[in-house]
Order: structure tokens, then sequence, then C-alpha cells
């Protein structure tokens, strides 16, 4: 072919109807990634903004902690002679309060402590509130305040408040509870998920 030879205007024209297909082509392109991303920006707003608050809400108000030296008197119920036993514990006293922020009813179900010691995590369960007052008959010289207990059975109902004090016992000498590295707690609530609150204010050691 020679180096003059010119294309026909019908191959011109195909040439320019490609040109304008491609750039037709581009347009559609960018046109359907904007709109995928407007799309994408009106769902997250549409989650954030709708997003419900958790059915329940909780603040640690205070902590107090007691060791002690528990040996057993040397005999039974009955009278009966036992070989003495001795361990020590520690008493971890909490004042919560929780806040019921749904629409229906909260059955408090229980209440638990959770240290974290350098090998792991340990967990101990509340005494009911019968037990919490049973704890100042038995010790009255306990320094611990002597506050209201915490029912596990509770209801709370729609937008109100409860407030209690609980205690968990854990078999730790004074040493072993020094050397947590954290502290919390887990409220369990009939068909609901686990509430975890982290304990932020200071542990009163008594």
């Amino acid at each position: 072919m020679s180096l003059l030879h010119q294309e026909s205007p019908e191959q011109l024209d195909d040439a320019a109807r490609g040109e304008e297909l491609t750039k037709g082509t581009s347009h559609v392109v960018v046109a359907a990634i904007i709109a995928t991303l407007v799309v994408s920006a009106a769902i997250a707003i549409y989650f954030i903004t709708g997003q419900k608050p958790p059915v329940v809400s909780g603040e640690i108000i205070a902590v107090w902690a007691h060791p002690m030296h528990v040996e057993s008197k040397g005999y039974d119920a009955n009278g009966a002679p036992m070989p003495k036993e001795s361990f020590d514990q520690v008493y971890v006293f909490t004042q919560v309060r929780l806040k019921n922020q749904s629409t229906t009813p909260l059955f408090l179900m229980s209440a638990m402590s959770n240290a974290t010691l350098p090998d792991g995590i340990y967990s101990s369960y509340a005494a009911s509130a019968t037990d919490y007052d049973r704890i100042f008959l038995a010790y009255p010289a306990m320094p611990v305040p002597h506050n209201t207990p915490l029912h596990l059975d509770a209801t709370i109902n729609p937008g109100q408040t409860l407030e209690g004090t609980f205690v968990s016992a854990f078999k730790f000498t004074r040493e072993q509870w020094e050397s947590r590295k954290d502290l919390s707690f887990t409220f369990s609530f009939r068909y609901q998920p686990n509430l975890v609150l982290k304990s932020n204010v200071p542990v009163q050691e008594q």
C-alpha cells in the first residue's frame, strides 16, 4: 500500500464511531462506580444512624477487697471432731449501677467477678443477696460498707436503673490478689447477651 493511500470515508466513519463507542463505554463505567459509591455511603449512613444502643448499660461505682485467712473450727455441724482446715481467700465487694435502655423488661440472672492473674483468668460467681448479708453477721468487724445488696433475680423495667452491691470470693493469698493484671465483671440476663464491665475505679484494700 502506498504511503499516499488514504482510507475511504466509510472507513473513517467506522473509526470515528468506534472511538465514540469507546468514550461512551468509559462514561458508563465511571457512572456505575459513582452509583456504587453513593449506594454504599447511603447504606453505611443508614446503619450508623439507625443502630440501636445496647439493651443494658452499667457502671462500676466502687470496689472493696478484703483478704482473709480462714481456719475451720475442728468439728462438724453435729459437734464431732474433724481435722482443721485453713486457707486464704479474698472477698471482693462490688457496687454496680445497671440501666435498662430497651423497651422491654430485663431479667438479671447472675453476676461474676473476673480477676486476671499472671497465670490466667479466675472467675467467681456473686453470692446471693441473703449470703451477702450473712457475711456481715458472721464477720461483724468486716471493714467494708454494708450496702443494699444486688438481687440476682431482679427485673429491670424499661428506663429503670438498678443499683446494689454483691460479693465474690477468691481462694487467693494476698500476694496472688495483688499480682492481678485486670479486674472485670460479667452480668447475665435472660435472652440477652452478657454485659461485661471493666473496673475503672481504684480497688479499696481493706
